[in-house]
């Protein structure tokens, strides 16, 4: 992430309102803006294609779809991302640049694989039973693993700071899906909910091309050895549950409220549960400024202590170290609780906003009820993350992967609770889960700071590790006394 400090401390430096201003777009526009092009691409061709004249099933049908694309792209594709970046840092350091290329395309063989098994039995059963026609099930099966192959090059890039072009390939894919729904809509004749999702589809299929072209123009060297990346699987797999149990987290309280009476089935295979999906959706909204804010302030505070401690390791002096350390852990306690701090003025009026305004333009009644919940439980979650990436940064798996445990396990129990309790407590799954993976994973960086030293000079061998016969324990043989 160090592209991204640099950047912003040149911005930040001139101490100005407007560079305030500058800064936070910058920042806005390398993380989160990939995911205000999507969403502002279908509002565009809703907007122009009439979409609230279409019957409410082919609504439902194409609302679905898009819901389901996105959920379980993500799901697939986020186990092995966290292995594979350690896997690519690795390589970088080593600046064996050639070593690049298999890597990508044994994550790329792997992920689609996964998606494939879950991805193909769904479109059938959505084709056999639910009647759905099959041009439309393969529209959809193409819209999911295009994003698939999206979310997977978004890490290549992201490791190449990058950051900025992944944007601009989001603009691209958005701009061909908006002008092709025009075309098949207007031109053609195509009916509206199919030329939105056939546009978006081959939009998702424009930008993870333009990712993978770029990919093999920065790397074009190819070493041929792949095995390295599945002992990197395999010796890294906390890495993998743990960034699978966060992402599942994420929509594991969506799936609880999927089996209440509150939700809605459609074709006999799609399942949702509306008002309780739009409220997650606006509370994740509320505080998606987190993300941001983390990163500006991690960037531009904490990777310079982390650095400094490093290169005080490798060949400082005692007392160095212990100093570097301690300003570390000084500044890491306080980015939390600056995060704590602006976060929750924001939450605060962004949340008055969307009581305010909201109801009046079609948002109220049991969304708004649930909402309140929501928005506490995602404020936390996103506080949570946080804590996750920094032990992360100490290379402590054992802390990220319990942390995203618990809280995924806490939000499926809190879930259920929730069912069973008045509409204003539907939230209180992510709250439960998350303010648990908080508590864990903050007690857990205390533990690292206490165990640093252990952590860091304690780890190694003085021998190679390798496998083979054991060698003899016999040391040497005493000689016998001899008598002259």
């Amino acid at each position: 992430m160090a592209g991204i400090g640099i950047k912003l401390n040149r911005i930040f430096e001139k101490r100005t309102i407007g560079a305030h201003l500058v800064g936070f777009g910058y920042s806005t526009m390398t993380t989160i803006a990939p995911m205000f092009l999507v969403i502002g691409s279908i509002v565009v061709m809703q907007l122009l294609l009439h979409y609230s004249q279409v019957s409410y099933y082919d609504r439902e049908l194409f609302a679905c779809t898009v819901l389901y694309t996105f959920i379980f792209s993500l799901l697939s594709a986020s186990p092995f991302n966290a292995v594979l970046s350690r896997y690519l840092s690795d390589v970088i350091y080593n600046e064996t640049y050639e070593d690049i290329l298999p890597c990508f395309y044994v994550g790329l063989i792997v992920n689609l694989l996964l998606s494939s098994l879950i991805g193909i039995p769904f479109c059938i059963h959505e084709y056999v039973v639910g009647k759905v026609r099959f041009y439309y099930v393969l529209t959809g099966y193409l819209g999911y693993i295009s994003l698939v192959m999206v979310f997977y090059s978004m890490l290549y890039l992201s490791i190449c700071k990058d950051y900025g072009k992944i944007s601009l390939f989001f603009l691209y894919g958005a701009l061909l899906a908006i002008v092709l729904s025009l075309v098949l809509k207007y031109l053609f004749h195509w009916e509206t909910t199919y030329s939105m999702l056939f546009s978006l589809a081959w939009g998702f299929l424009l930008t993870a091309a333009l990712e993978m072209a770029i990919i093999r123009h920065y790397f074009r060297e190819n070493s041929g050895r792949y095995r390295p990346v599945f002992q990197y699987l395999r010796k890294f797999w906390k890495l993998v549950f743990a960034n699978f149990f966060y992402t599942l987290g994420l929509y594991i309280h969506n799936f609880v409220f999927w089996t209440t009476p509150l939700r809605m089935v459609l074709v006999n295979t799609f399942v949702c549960c509306q008002p309780y999906d739009m409220a997650s959706c606006l509370a994740m909204f509320t505080n998606i400024s987190a993300s941001v804010i983390f990163i500006a302030r991690t960037e531009m505070q904490f990777h310079e202590r982390y650095k400094a401690y490093s290169e005080a390791v490798i060949g400082g002096r005692g007392s160095d170290i212990q100093i570097c350390k301690q300003r570390m852990f000084r500044t890491l306690a306080e980015e939390l609780m600056n995060l704590l701090r602006i976060q929750f003025i924001i939450t605060v009026v962004v949340f008055l906003l969307c009581e305010i305004f909201l109801p009046r333009i079609g948002f109220g009644g049991l969304v708004m009820r649930i909402y309140p919940g929501l928005a506490a439980g995602y404020f936390i979650l996103y506080l949570m993350y946080s804590t996750i990436l920094y032990l992360y940064y100490f290379e402590d798996l054992n802390g990220s992967l319990l942390t995203a445990l618990i809280f995924c396990l806490g939000t499926l129990l809190g879930a259920i609770l929730g069912t069973n309790l008045q509409e204003i407590f539907f939230g209180i799954g992510p709250i439960v889960g998350a303010l648990c993976g908080w508590t864990f994973a903050y007690f857990r960086l205390r533990w690292v700071e206490r165990n640093m030293d252990i952590h860091v000079f304690c780890k190694g061998r003085i021998l190679k590790k390798g496998n083979g016969v054991k060698p003899s324990s016999k040391v040497f043989s005493q000689v016998p006394n001899l008598k002259r």
